[in-house]
């Protein structure tokens, strides 16, 4: 699948706008038009739109609906309804005709409607639902009580729900480019491009010809012959460089379809308990991160993630995880462009049937994956992550899941299989990891052999040894030790680590909650770190305080671990970083 692009053979078509929606209290006809509808703005979440709580925290099915316009010329073309994505799960329907359905709320999907269109007004529908439980990721569990759904989310976030993402008509031939991949081989700076192309139709030839970032012609041949870049420029961190693959094909000499990928050079090696990019070392600097913002939730909102990505670079950092799912293409091309490094982590979170948000140990172990059934839609995630981001340069590592449950019976089975799957799917080879709970420590941890590379979520000083930064910095660094001498050759590196900080809250003792005691918890985090010189980074938790379910430790509904808040004002601590991360 390719993002859906205007091209000299393609014509698209925004979809976005205004649709009308409703929650789903009774069955509803796909062939009538919705009653009792409201206005609702897409791409974006419902949830923070609406002013009836009861709507806003509804668990169950949804309806949007909108009206599109198709020349009657377009009807001899193939149309294909584009959506980047919709959470969780979607019904498609096209003039009262169901054409698809999609299961996963974080990636795209694509159904062919030319059948299904007619010249003139058509009516599109989407019947989605929130719904969570044993086999899907995210995991959680529900049970019906008084009439009404009750969700218990096994995740420290909001279960946004809505079209997320963009949905465009776009039309080709019935000759077309299905899937380009530019996989290449890099010999100092020699790099052998071969594409792997899937074409539909009949077609004659493919002219390929790959293009600098000054639009030179620096390589050209044919879907049979490798393409060779004879002084290659590498994609850096930081120091961005993209190359443009553009692929033609032809019948009987006529231009059946053409389509330009962007994809960029570089390497990525492990070795010596150190992380390479391009043959040096890399150290992670950055931000676990939410697509969460006002009034879109986690609805695709470009300029706040413009605005996020130059907030990182001026503060020195050169990294993100897309915790906890992946996080919408223009990220991911914003990320290639800016020379952002990513760790790319599927929505297999909530892994874990006794998981507790304190994550402070402690919690009676269940039995996980004798209960879960996840795998075939983790593997199906997966898929469409990797078939979705395989190109991004900026995507160095794939994350499989976060905080599972690996100490309990059972995990070694299960991931062994999930990351062989993963090493199949991805022609770069790309290192692997899972993100490490608290609860599974290098004592009880059984999956530790699989990985590329350990990333811990720690919070001693915050959940464990709270208020206690001397007993807090002895533990972490036992903990480290323990790692290191279980894997000496694998690198470590921190994916979480944080602490509730009140914007505003000052205190001279530098109480918990204050701005003070934040920067002080980092202070003693990065000493330990600084005496590891097996640790290869930190990424902290979070970038911004972002929406989460109300609770004792989740004062208006928000989890306050951001550097800066939701409205990305800076707290106290953002001095520290810049010191630390530029030297200033």
């Amino acid at each position: 699948m390719l993002y859906p692009e205007q091209t000299v053979t393609r014509t698209l078509a925004d979809l976005n706008g205004l649709w009308k929606f409703t929650v789903e209290k009774a069955p509803i006809d796909p062939a009538k038009p919705l009653k009792d509808y409201q206005w609702m703005a897409v791409p974006a979440s419902y949830n923070d739109q609406i002013m009836n709580l009861a709507e806003r925290n509804h668990i169950g099915y949804f309806w949007y609906e909108t009206t599109f316009n198709v020349p009657t010329e377009q009807l001899s073309k193939r149309n294909v309804i584009h959506f980047g994505s919709v959470t969780q799960n979607a019904e498609i329907y096209v003039n009262g005709q169901q054409v698809g359905k999609h299961i996963g709320g974080f990636t795209p999907f694509e159904f062919e409607v030319s059948d299904y269109l007619k010249a003139g007004s058509n009516d599109l529908k989407v019947r989605l639902n929130n719904l969570l439980d044993n086999t899907t990721i995210p995991s959680a569990t529900h049970e019906r009580k008084d009439g009404k759904i009750i969700q218990q989310n096994r995740f420290d976030f909001y279960n946004y729900a809505g079209i997320h993402r963009k949905v465009s008509l776009y039309t080709t031939s019935d000759t077309y480019i299905d899937h380009i991949a530019a996989n290449y081989q890099v010999n100092g700076k020699v790099t052998t491009v071969s594409p792997d192309i899937k074409i539909i139709g009949n077609y004659d030839h493919v002219a390929l010809s790959i293009l600098d970032e000054d639009n030179n012609v620096v390589a050209t041949g044919d879907d049979e012959h490798a393409l060779i870049i004879a002084d290659t420029h590498r994609w850096q961190p930081l120091h961005a460089y993209l190359y443009r693959l553009k692929v033609d094909v032809y019948a009987a000499d006529k231009l059946m379809d053409s389509y330009t990928q962007e994809f960029g050079v570089r390497t990525v090696e492990i070795k010596d308990h150190q992380f390479f990019i391009n043959g040096r070392p890399f150290y992670f600097k950055g931000f676990g991160w939410h697509e969460d913002s006002l009034a879109h939730g986690k609805g695709e909102n470009l300029p706040q993630v413009n605005l996020d990505l130059n907030i990182m670079k001026k503060i020195g950092a050169n990294s993100f995880r897309t915790s906890h799912y992946p996080y919408s293409e223009e990220t991911m091309r914003l990320a290639d462009r800016k020379g952002f490094v990513v760790i790319d982590e599927v929505p297999a979170v909530g892994l874990y049937e006794s998981f507790s948000v304190t994550l402070a140990g402690g919690v009676k172990e269940g039995q996980t994956w004798q209960h879960l059934n996840t795998s075939k839609n983790h593997k199906l995630a997966l898929h469409e992550m990797i078939e979705r981001d395989h190109d991004h340069p900026s995507v160095v590592m794939w994350s499989v899941a976060n905080e599972p449950a690996s100490q309990e019976p059972g995990a070694h089975e299960y991931f062994e299989k999930i990351i062989r799957y993963t090493k199949q799917q991805d022609p770069q080879q790309r290192p692997v990891t899972v993100v490490n709970i608290m609860n599974a420590n290098a004592d009880k941890d059984l999956i530790g052999d699989l990985l590329d590379v350990i990333c811990l979520n720690r919070y001693y000083g915050w959940y464990v040894d709270f208020g206690n930064m001397d007993q807090a910095k002895k533990d972490l660094k036992t903990e480290l030790e323990k790692w290191h001498a279980k894997f000496p050759d694998k690198p470590i590196m921190f994916t979480e680590f944080g602490a509730d900080t009140v914007d505003g809250m000052h205190s001279l003792y530098h109480d918990p909650y204050s701005e003070e005691y934040q920067a002080d918890y980092y202070k003693a985090n990065f000493a330990v770190f600084d005496s590891c010189d097996y640790v290869q980074g930190e990424q902290l938790w979070n970038f911004a305080d972002f929406t989460t379910e109300p609770g004792m430790i989740r004062i208006g509904g928000e989890n306050r671990k951001g550097v800066f808040t939701r409205d990305r004002r800076p707290k106290e601590v953002v001095n520290l970083l810049k010191k630390r991360w530029l030297g200033d």
